[in-house]
């Protein structure tokens, strides 16, 4: 719509305003604005950007409409210092501060590559919403906690109850999380970008980049970093109490990475579901959690001298060898029910939505827990 001066205010010039809606507005075109846009640039504590592009949400609208953020930059000292051994200068934590429909969900991240553009330019940074994914956190944390009668440790009591401390953690957890998928050994785009694959693939990935963050937190505890052990807290009880009861269980990966650190944990004796009761064992707790990150990384590494169908299949073995598949799976019966002799789109098709369904504990879960996870839907840190 095109603007005419007044003396008292702008105003619609009708006549323009008709020709545009009867030629169409097109697709929008922000490239321009985008490139400008770089808040990675100024990584200052404090720092207030009021964003406003037509773009997609995840877990929103997958359409592109206008949104407008106002947030504000987190970049503390100790962060700043972190980050000088684990580099990521394309991390961006960031707090709301206020947000328009779009970002009334689940959605914890603004990337660039959400923007409607008119060809793919170069990012060069990823924010993350870490106010709304500490009290996401907290609240599922409490609930869970009380409900599983969980004995929480002091230092982790008092991060299920500080909106503050619960930051400053995913903080640091995501700023290693997220360098992790270009670091280490990797058979394959990390980010998968523009690749389908199955969902199980996903699943391992992000776990990976969760896995390796809880084993360089025991490194950061061990030199004397305070948020250090609480990452650790956070991770586990992230995984286990929320991911696998959030959304539908159609190639629900991140759903199936809790549900691989669960049965992982419960094999090997780190918790117990007794009387009703969920227990840990605290001290044997990070041992196993990091003899996990092996496997996983042992995998990746073996992958590497693998066919991409070979890697596939490899990586279900491992999957399925903790979390039962589906009874009526394909995929379980091995390769030799496979129609490996054709695309590897068939392959695919052949997973079932909910490859890997919920355990009786999952299930009793998500049915007493489905209000609160729903009810986290837009929260913020201020309304935590």
């Amino acid at each position: 719509m095109a603007f005419v001066s007044s003396p008292d205010r702008a105003v619609p010039n009708v006549t323009s305003a008709k020709i545009v809606v009867a030629g169409g507005f097109g697709v929008p075109d922000f490239l321009d604005s985008l490139v400008l846009f770089r808040p990675d640039l100024n990584r200052a504590d404090g720092a207030a950007h009021l964003v406003v592009f037509p773009m997609y949400t995840q877990n929103g609208n997958p359409g592109r409409n206008v949104e407008a953020l106002l947030i504000r930059v987190l970049w503390p000292d100790w962060l700043s210092e972190v980050e000088q051994t684990y580099d990521n200068r394309m991390f961006l934590p960031i707090n709301f501060v206020d947000f328009t429909e779009g970002y009334d969900t689940n959605s914890a991240v603004l990337f660039p590559e959400t923007v409607a553009v008119r060809e793919v330019p170069t990012y060069h940074w990823g924010a993350i919403f870490c106010d709304r994914e500490a009290a996401r956190f907290r609240r599922v944390t409490a609930a869970a906690s009380e409900l599983l009668k969980v004995a929480l440790p002091p230092d982790a009591q008092r991060l299920v109850d500080v909106q503050a401390l619960a930051q400053g953690t995913f903080m640091l957890w995501d700023l290693i999380h997220d360098r992790t998928h270009s670091h280490g050994d990797l058979p394959f785009d990390p980010f998968m970008i523009k690749q389908r694959m199955p969902f199980w693939m996903y699943a391992l990935e992000e776990l990976r980049c969760d896995l390796n963050t809880f084993r360089q937190a025991t490194k950061l505890e061990a030199e004397g970093l305070p948020y250090a052990r609480l990452v650790q807290y956070a991770i586990v009880f992230d995984r286990l109490f929320r991911f696998p009861i959030t959304g539908e269980r159609v190639r629900n990966y991140d759903g199936l990475g809790g549900q691989l650190l669960f049965a992982y944990l419960h094999r090997h004796d780190a918790l117990r579901w007794t009387d009703n009761r969920l227990t840990f064992d605290w001290q044997r707790l990070p041992d196993v959690v990091v003899a996990l990150c092996d496997e996983v990384e042992t995998l990746y590494r073996e992958g590497i001298d693998r066919s991409k169908v070979a890697h596939w299949i490899a990586s279900y073995e491992l999957m399925r060898s903790y979390v039962p598949a589906h009874p009526t799976s394909t995929w379980a019966k091995g390769p030799e029910a496979l129609p490996l002799d054709g695309p590897t789109k068939e392959l695919v098709n052949a997973v079932l939505p909910d490859e890997f369904p919920l355990n009786v504990f999952y299930e009793a879960l998500r049915k007493k827990l489905g209000d609160v996870i729903a009810s986290t839907s837009g929260i913020t840190g201020t309304a935590a």
